[in-house]
């Protein structure tokens, strides 16, 4: 049996490991082009590009209305949003943030996050401020009831009085008669003297009386009327009190940091314009 080397299975092995090298390197040459044509294709954005990015970002944020109290609950998120398109902003290559824009961005967060800060503890009050309305719609009701009292034992006192000195007028009107019909009877000059006397005193009390009871009459209008107006002075307080109490707890029922949040994002807006003017022009 003879041995035959087996070249032509070497050289069909060698052909093939060359083709398979060439046909990598090949492949890696087209991958090369390939990144380096997209690379054409999608250039760096400018700085004013960026801008445009990141104020039309903030645009909507500032936009933003939150729908359902308390509304502090989406203040966190709102917060960390703007902080992160500010941070993205800041932390692209086409941009190049100086001391001044830095300054500026800080100080928008300071008063934004004190702004919001505040309406956080304004709706934290709404409990008090409602029992604050519950209280003070009591204390109408207890006004009016008050008034109502007073001016029923007023006018009850006037009427006793009244009744008390009309009953009186009655009886020295009646005197006033009777003693008149008994100087016209009498003819002696001494007994007629003594009744003449006695009708002048009583027809003097009977003016007297007259005079009390109008006096009287005056006295519980005047009471009536300082009554009324202190009344009326009270309800006007208490009312007032009302009108600013639903005012409060109606703002508190109305997402109220929208504007805060609209200026601090107006500002950033500004500070970005700001920065893009003073950076020099891509080369």
């Amino acid at each position: 049996m003879s041995f035959r080397p087996q070249t032509g299975s070497r050289r069909s092995a060698a052909r093939r490991f060359s083709k398979s090298s060439h046909e990598k390197k090949t492949k890696e040459r087209k991958q090369r082009a390939g990144a380096k044509y997209l690379q054409e294709e999608t250039p760096e954005a400018t700085p004013q590009e960026v801008a445009d990015k990141t104020t039309n970002s903030l645009t909507k944020l500032g936009n933003q209305i939150f729908a359902l109290s308390p509304f502090s609950q989406y203040f966190d998120d709102w917060l960390v949003n703007m902080r992160q398109v500010i941070s993205e902003f800041e932390s692209n290559s086409a941009i190049k943030a100086d001391e001044q824009f830095v300054k500026e961005r800080m100080q928008v967060f300071l008063d934004v996050e004190g702004s919001l800060a505040e309406k956080r503890l304004q709706e934290s009050n709404i409990t008090a401020e409602a029992r604050a309305l519950a209280d003070n719609n009591h204390l109408i009701v207890e006004a009016d009831k008050e008034y109502a009292e007073k001016t029923r034992d007023l006018s009850n006192k006037r009427n006793t009085d009244v009744q008390h000195l009309t009953h009186k007028i009655n009886e020295l009107e009646n005197e006033v008669a009777k003693q008149q019909e008994i100087k016209v009877s009498f003819y002696k000059i001494k007994e007629k003297k003594r009744v003449a006397e006695t009708l002048a005193q009583t027809q003097q009390n009977l003016k007297n009386t007259k005079n009390e009871l109008e006096v009287t009459l005056q006295n519980f209008a005047a009471e009536q009327e300082k009554l009324h107006d202190s009344y009326e002075k009270r309800k006007q307080e208490l009312n007032e009190a009302s009108d600013r109490l639903h005012k409060e707890l109606e703002k508190l029922e109305t997402d109220t940091s929208t504007a805060p949040r609209q200026t601090a994002c107006n500002a950033l807006v500004k500070a970005i314009n700001e920065l893009i003017k003073r950076s020099p022009p891509a080369s």
